[in-house]
């Protein structure tokens, strides 16, 4: 697969990435591994196969050490983009067929948990509507998860098994067409370190009139989660929320927009109580409280760069 390159961005992955190289390499595609400083043995676990290596001295975040992988690529036409937890069950020429359609920017296929169960919810969405994220902030969505505006959102009554056109195939599995990816200026690196730069990577694609397929035929085992669990509990608040945040302000109008952030400082104090009560520790006041400062601020001025907690820092 001459044309074809994979890049997986790393950070103390470890305990996954062995498994996800040897399926990659068997793939025949060109393997760039970008790795945000990891602390553990990732490193020396990629330096045992015959991939391309691009060590970043600090964490840069998943879109920049994603755009570093393609700029890497240069010569690759198509470039899958693929978690250092998903393994490749076997070819991915599917998708790489799938993207050279006209048309076609990317493509994604079928995520398997560790049953081999679809993950539905997850490998294929639609867009968020302000909507859908008001009901995520709200905890509407884990109260009552089979809701309309849930179910329609994460897909949910999905037929794994049936090729379509979609909205938002999972990052975690995307082959992207080159010249898509540079048409669109690559992933947006604001979304600092993780959460909603695939979603508006996909999301700019599809106002340019490109279109997103799903292709049932590639299949990976996913595990997911692993490098999200190396990040602080309080710092994974306020990321995902400023990422679901800086989504909103570029995608909604201003009266949607705010509608998201009240919503987040409402349903961010309702999880703090509800912490509060069960943990019986202040804990949760660290973990909600800079979400509902930051929030409240863009609720009153909008979203602006120079508001505290707006600019990623690594």
């Amino acid at each position: 697969m001459t044309d074809t390159g994979i890049v997986i961005v790393t950070y103390n992955s470890g305990g996954a990435i062995g498994a996800c190289l040897d399926a990659a390499l068997r793939t025949g595609a060109a393997v760039v591994v970008v790795d945000n400083a990891s602390v553990d043995e990732t490193v020396a676990e990629v330096k045992k196969r015959p991939v391309r290596l691009i060590p970043n001295p600090t964490n840069r975040g998943f879109a920049a050490a994603a755009n570093q992988g393609f700029i890497a690529l240069e010569a690759r036409d198509y470039v899958l983009l693929l978690n250092p937890d998903a393994v490749l069950t076997g070819t991915i020429e599917p998708l790489r067929n799938a993207c050279a359609q006209s048309g076609v920017a990317a493509a994604g296929g079928c995520l398997v948990d560790e049953k081999g169960r679809p993950q539905i919810g997850f490998m294929v969405r639609r867009f968020p509507t302000p909507a859908a994220l008001i009901f995520e902030a709200l905890l509407i969505n884990r109260l009552w998860p089979r809701n309309p505006v849930n179910r329609r959102y994460r897909e949910l009554d999905l037929d794994a098994g049936l090729p379509r056109e979609v909205e938002q195939p999972a990052g975690a599995l995307l082959m992207v067409r080159r010249t898509a990816w540079r048409a669109v200026g690559g992933f947006a690196e604001e979304f600092f370190p993780i959460w909603f730069e695939d979603v508006d990577f996909c999301r700019r694609l599809a106002d340019r009139g490109d279109r997103l397929l799903y292709v049932p035929g590639v299949v990976v085992k996913h595990t997911g989660g692993h490098s999200i669990s190396q990040i602080t509990v309080e710092m994974r608040r306020f990321y995902w929320y400023r990422s679901l945040l800086r989504y909103s302000a570029r995608h909604f109008g201003s009266v949607a927009f705010r509608g998201v952030c009240l919503a987040v400082v409402t349903g961010s104090v309702l999880r703090m109580i509800a912490e509060l009560i069960s943990q019986r520790n202040l804990k949760p006041v660290a973990v909600y409280g800079e979400v509902v400062q930051f929030a409240s601020r863009c609720l009153l001025v909008g979203w602006r760069e120079d508001l505290p907690g707006s600019r990623p820092q690594g």
